[in-house]
């Protein structure tokens, strides 16, 4: 009873906020299923390390330690796993899909600006902005590597936003094209992709890119590897492997690990309501990148491209490409859009990695 007695008495109202949100993301994870697999560790490490007296702060930071904090291993593992989930393909016939995933990257710059006009040191602005990358392995590296002193409010704006873009694109998108525009039926190219070159795909991708952002090299290689498992044909077992156990395994310890930074006294600052506003900004700019983009080529193109599927050069992957099939769905049943939208949706990957590369090179 006196250490009951102890504990109660150790609880302060930060605590229980932190529970709270917590358990935000828990429902949001459950309830909404909404990127289920992090949001729901992520919680549930909130509520862990916010417990009075609780040993557990110690474990997950040994963790923490380990995983991120000294060589950034979980993010990279992680995009070997994501690297076998993705198909090129759609890309790789029509290329001209890269240009909207890299003009999907302008909240990034858009955001590091505005965060700088806000007060943020460079090193922080800079973590902030990759927020606007959608892309939580891309963030956690950069924020950790920058050495950012909002690493927790990053990682859980990273990733809440990834979550929430079935909501926070749709209206975006809505507000940038008309009803003709959303009405375009884009055609698909036929064109055949030989399996050389989807071998080749990622070997040079991580060759220009190592060139090009010396930087991202670690996550674009780490990216190809993983495609290249999956291509290459001969490493069935291990690509099922990276895109399932592997890519579960690291997302479940990846998930309670960056509760690490989610203790009340370094999430509870004024500073982290600043964050997540600027984060929202940088994904809500990315799809205006895109989007118009796609209405600017449309001036001079004689095949006219559905703006919407500009929005999906975030690197949100798959889910921006289903949020804009859906919405071509909404419009007019007979209006497929998906595979555009995933190749474009795969460049966005790509581009996300280039970004933080040069980001890294511009400020670290």
């Amino acid at each position: 009873m006196e250490v009951l007695y102890e504990n109660l008495l150790n609880i302060n109202w930060q605590q229980i906020v932190m529970w709270c949100i917590g358990g935000v993301l828990i429902f949001l994870a459950i309830k909404k299923e909404m990127e289920p697999t992090l949001l729901l560790p992520i919680g549930f490490g909130a509520i862990l390390v916010n417990l009075p007296m609780s040993g557990a702060k110690e474990t997950i930071d040994y963790l923490f330690d380990i995983g991120i904090n000294s060589n950034e291993l979980m993010p990279l593992i992680l995009f070997i796993g994501i690297g076998a989930m993705i198909d090129f393909e759609p890309l790789l016939t029509n290329p001209k899909l890269m240009l909207f995933g890299a003009a999907a990257q302008f909240g990034i710059f858009f955001t590091l600006c505005m965060a700088s006009l806000f007060g943020f040191d460079l090193r922080d602005a800079a973590s902030v902005a990759i927020i606007g990358a959608a892309d939580g392995p891309t963030s956690i590296f950069v924020a950790n590597t920058l050495g950012s002193s909002y690493t927790a409010a990053i990682m859980v704006a990273a990733y809440s936003y990834m979550a929430l873009v079935p909501i926070i694109q749709p209206p975006v998108i809505k507000l940038i094209t008309t009803k003709k525009e959303r009405l375009i039926r884009m055609k698909n190219t036929n064109r055949k992709v030989s399996k050389t070159t989807k071998i080749l795909f990622p070997i040079l991708v991580t060759v220009i890119v190592g060139i090009v952002a010396p930087k991202s090299v670690a996550l674009i290689g780490f990216l190809m590897f993983g495609n290249l498992i999956r291509e290459c044909g001969v490493l069935n077992s291990l690509s099922e492997t990276a895109q399932n156990v592997l890519a579960n395994l690291i997302t479940i310890f990846l998930g309670i690990t960056i509760a690490a930074r989610m203790t009340a006294e370094e999430f509870l600052r004024p500073t982290t309501l600043l964050i997540l506003a600027l984060g929202l900004v940088a994904f809500i700019f990315d799809t205006f990148g895109g989007v118009l983009l796609a209405k600017l080529m449309n001036l001079f193109c004689k095949n006219k491209i559905n703006p919407m599927i500009g929005a999906s050069g975030i690197s949100a992957f798959p889910m921006s490409a289903r949020v804009v099939h859906k919405l071509g769905r909404e419009e007019d049943e007979q209006n497929f859009l998906l595979m555009h939208a995933v190749g474009v949706n795969v460049s966005g990957q790509i581009a996300s990695v280039i970004a933080g590369g040069l980001i890294l090179g511009f400020v670290g």
